[in-house]
């Protein structure tokens, strides 16, 4: 009786936290990142939010951006799960937004000439992730892995995910 008792209730509270809808999920910019229009030096930045819904209770979405020197957009670059190549990049002034409903932290922000010296080997790393068309949610690899991925390829970085990042390991 007490396992029917806990399916039960499990059933009903994944249920009431899945009953967000990403399609309508705020990706609103969070105003964490530096504005482009004013910050001309080179920026590497990293972020993490919580995972959709219930994983987000265990489990973190990591991305990257940067900006080129002078240039008044970011490039981000962050894998997702639902296409292939699962490799993402986007130009865009808000590097900070939302991922759907989580607000996002900066993990990593680096800015100036370090950042500028760093740009070439990140953009490298990223066209030599050899998990480009491959996705698993656990144990990776994942957003979290490509993430950690790029870190390991720039080691001046100083990358440290937070534990959260299941998937970041997967690598290692």
């Amino acid at each position: 009786m007490n396992k029917l008792v806990f399916c039960i209730f499990l059933i009903f509270t994944l249920g009431a936290c899945s009953s967000s809808d990403w399609r309508t999920a705020s990706r609103a910019p969070a105003g964490i990142a530096y504005d482009p229009s004013l910050v001309h030096d080179a920026i590497v930045e990293v972020y993490a939010a919580d995972a959709f819904s219930w994983r987000g209770w265990f489990a973190v979405h990591t991305w990257i951006a940067i900006k080129e020197p002078n240039v008044e957009q970011y490039t981000v670059f962050e894998v997702v799960g639902w296409r292939t190549p699962t490799v993402r990049r986007q130009t865009t002034k808000t590097p900070d937004r939302y991922w759907y409903g989580a607000k996002p932290e900066k993990v990593l922000s680096i800015v100036g000439e370090k950042a500028e010296l760093m740009l070439p080997k990140i953009k490298a790393a990223v066209d030599a992730y050899p998990y480009a068309n491959e996705y698993t949610v656990f144990p990776g690899p994942n957003s979290n892995t490509f993430t950690a991925w790029v870190g390991k390829q720039v080691p001046e970085m100083e990358l440290d995910l937070p534990f959260s990042a299941i998937g970041s390991g997967y690598v290692e």
